[in-house]
């Protein structure tokens, strides 16, 4: 999954290193406070729920009658 957090930068002349750091950092909370919540997964099937549950796999690793 690709990093899609923006990079902040603050260009300016008058801010100090600290002053600086803490409007980045005051902006990323931010960022992170009104981040929308993730969306839930889709729930699986009831097929997929017992099959996943029974360990069934779609196609054997070996045929051991062969």
């Amino acid at each position: 999954m690709p990093n899609r957090r923006p990079q902040l930068q603050l260009v300016t002349e008058a801010a100090s290193p600290e002053e600086a750091a803490a409007v980045i950092a005051a902006v990323e909370q931010f960022l992170r406070d009104h981040t929308p919540p993730a969306a839930a997964p889709e729930p699986a099937s009831g097929w997929v729920r017992a099959a996943r549950l029974e360990a069934v796999e779609r196609e054997p690793l070996f045929e051991p009658w062969l």
